[in-house]
């Protein structure tokens, strides 16, 4: 009892000193004690930590009380200021883009952009970033302020925070309406495109065009590398889209853009109307663009202008001097005759366009078509559709982006601006863009960067989400499957005749397993249009003493559609049965080697017709077999019988090399043909 007494005075002791302030030093020691058997002791440790406590929330609560009105008030401040501020840079923004600041400024939904971090979440909502990070953090997300947010923590946090919000991709982000004052538009040039029926003259005419709109001391400086061309006529310039039928102008149109303000539609004076002039009617028709018509080879023996003029009224196209809307201009780009007045008519139906631009704001308009230079890189041809373009700006066109390095006019001169309805190759691009693609100007690098690598990777999803079209391979494991009761196939032959046999035969085979549709049938080359008919309706294309035109063989490889080529009718029926039941493996296939183009032909005595060719594709071989190829249409199968360069016989001649082909046993080689060379190879047949 006696040491317990001084234990307890000691304790006492203790808690007075501790009192006096030196709390720290005592506790221990206290704790110490409370070790022991002492409960009294270990009492008092306690209401002494209970009472320190106390004191301590009393003075912060006093603290509190005293700065609250004023920190309270300073905070609101700072608060409303950043939220004036943001709105004023916000209404600003949407000035700059011509936009209504109203409806930007509506504060019942803010609009967030895709993949925003914590810092830029919270100052587009007005609230402290810690705020932010702090509710993360109790959803168990630990983000930093520079760490993006994704769509769906962005929603849930603006909900807990009782906001609205919109999540933005990169593409809604940065669209623009564009919004021009009056005072802003000045008169712009015309754009042209010149479209109509092959060997109709568009080529020739736009050569007379080009020679009558310029100097002539100019004339041998221009060069036609860049797709377009500019022509200028008393002081006034009209720019023209070459390469008559653009793709682009397709392209262009499937993404509603407005790229043409005249179309010239050439028609021959002693042919008439022809399916491709039907087809650039409804080109321009769908387009809402007005139509010139340029009735060309007015010079030859047999021409009707008027036979023209009353075809193409059958087809809406109605001259002025018969009460229609359509102006009409007799021609001979061979002869160089009323190529004035032909300028001076487009010029006419600009002026009633009344056309205008504003070319004091940034650039934007539209990829005529792109490639990839060995030397410069990316290299784009643009058509300017509104303000100016400088070099050093940055630009965004398709999936594509970079600073300008260099403007190039149609001359192949460098300029450092383009303004609106000139046409420009540009440099500095990262990849190539894709005819048609719209471009514009962006003020930050950053920003471009983005869009464009969004743009990228939506279109390589799109591409591995692309499905593989039915081919003749796969036919008997999809009927084991239970999948394909429907074979489709498009019939394309060298005449009308072959395409009833084909059809006939296939109606008699057996239907029971899989019945056969002919989707479509059509005499002449396989196009690019029957490529894509093939991927939409999953069929199988037949060429019959046909080869496929222009880029329609990549195409094909690109939309994984099957084309299947023949030259004897019975093959085409013996593959289409072999693959019903499972057997299909050709024994003999034919690989092709190289194309050559026929530039120039030369009558060579005791030999006969030597063709001047261009390799275009892969490489032409002395002993390989070869196809004359005229308008889609193979006209004749063979050997080469001779294949020089310059002097020399030679064994092979690569792409990209010209060189002299004899054929054997034929000598009807005409300018234009193609010959296709190719090798046959067996292949052990499977079951």
């Amino acid at each position: 009892p006696e040491h317990s007494e001084r234990g307890g005075k000691k304790g006492e002791r203790g808690g007075k000193k501790g009192k006096r302030g030196n709390v720290v030093q005592v506790v221990p020691e206290l704790e110490n004690q409370a070790q022991g058997e002492d409960r009294y002791a270990q009492m008092a440790v306690q209401a002494e930590k209970l009472q320190r406590d106390k004191v301590l929330a009393e003075a912060r609560a006093a603290v509190a009380a005293a700065n609250s009105h004023e920190g309270e008030g300073r905070r609101k401040k700072r608060k409303e200021k950043r939220q004036a501020e943001a709105r004023e840079r916000m209404e600003m923004e949407a000035i700059q883009k011509g936009l209504d600041p109203t409806l930007v400024l509506d504060d019942s939904v803010v609009e967030i952009p895709q993949g925003a971090n914590v810092a830029k979440f919270a100052e587009l909502l007005g609230v402290q970033p810690n705020d932010v990070i702090k509710r993360l953090f109790m959803l168990g997300q630990v983000l930093t302020l520079t760490q993006s947010m994704s769509d769906d923590l962005i929603e849930l946090i603006a909900d807990d925070m009782g906001r609205k919000v919109r999540v933005v991709s990169p593409e809604e982000e940065y669209a623009v309406v564009y919004h021009d004052s009056e005072e802003d538009l000045k008169p712009r040039p015309p754009v042209v495109t010149v479209m109509g029926h092959v060997d109709h003259g568009k080529t020739s005419l736009l050569d007379a065009i080009r020679h009558t709109g310029v100097a002539a001391g100019e004339a041998g400086g221009i060069t036609q590398h860049i797709g377009a061309s500019i022509v200028n006529i008393d002081g006034r310039q009209i720019t023209f889209i070459d390469t008559p039928g653009h793709e682009a102008f397709t392209a262009m149109r499937a993404r509603g853009a407005q790229v043409t303000d005249v179309i010239v539609l050439v028609v021959a004076a002693d042919d008439g109307v022809m399916p491709q002039t039907i087809e650039a009617i409804n080109h321009a028709k769908a387009a809402d663009v007005p139509i010139v018509v340029a009735v060309n080879k007015i010079d030859k023996p047999g021409a009707n202008p008027d036979r023209v003029r009353q075809e193409l009224v059958e087809h809406g196209v109605i001259p002025e001097e018969w009460g229609g809307k359509n102006m009409f201009v007799e021609v001979s780009a061979k002869k160089k005759l009323h190529i004035d007045d032909l300028l001076e008519t487009i010029l006419l139906q600009a002026d009633v366009l009344e056309l205008k631009a504003n070319p004091d704001a940034e650039a934007s308009g539209y990829v005529i078509e792109a490639n990839l230079d060995k030397g410069r890189g990316p290299v784009a041809t643009v058509l300017i559709h509104r303000g100016t373009l400088h070099t050093g700006d940055t630009v965004v066109a398709g999936t594509s982006y970079g600073r300008v390095r260099a403007l190039i006019d149609p001359r192949g001169n460098h300029v450092d601006s383009a303004g609106p309805a000139d046409p420009v190759e540009i440099l500095g691009l990262n990849s190539v863009p894709t005819a048609g693609d719209e471009f514009r100007v962006f003020e930050d690098e950053r920003d471009a960067r983005k869009l464009a690598e969004e743009r990228a990777l939506r279109a390589r999803l799109a591409e591995q989400e692309t499905k593989s079209h039915m081919s003749l391979d796969d036919l008997f494991s999809r009927i084991e499957e239970g999948k394909q009761t429907d074979l489709n196939l498009i019939v394309k032959a060298d005449v009308q005749g072959s395409i009833e046999a084909l059809r006939d035969a296939f109606e008699k085979m057996d239907q029971s397993e899989v019945r056969i549709n002919i989707v479509h049938s059509a005499v002449g080359g396989i196009t690019e249009t029957d490529v894509t008919l093939a991927a939409a309706s999953d069929a199988i294309i037949i060429g019959f003493n046909v080869r496929p035109t222009g880029k329609s063989k990549q195409q094909a490889e690109k939309e994984k559609v099957d084309i299947r080529l023949y030259r004897v009718i019975y093959q085409a029926i013996e593959d289409i049965n072999a693959a019903r039941v499972g057997l299909l493996s050709p024994d003999i296939v034919e690989e092709d080697t190289g194309v050559a183009e026929i530039r120039e032909t030369f009558k060579v005595p005791k030999v006969g017709t030597i063709a001047g060719c261009y390799i275009t594709d892969g490489e032409l071989h002395r002993d390989d077999k070869v196809r004359i190829v005229r308008d889609g249409t193979v006209i004749f199968e063979g050997e080469i019988a001779s294949l020089r360069r310059f002097k020399d016989d030679v064994k092979s001649v690569k792409q990209g090399y010209e060189c002299g082909i004899g054929i054997s046993g034929y000598q009807d080689l005409k300018v234009g043909d193609t010959i296709e060379g190719y090798i046959v190879k067996e292949v052990e047949r499977t079951e």
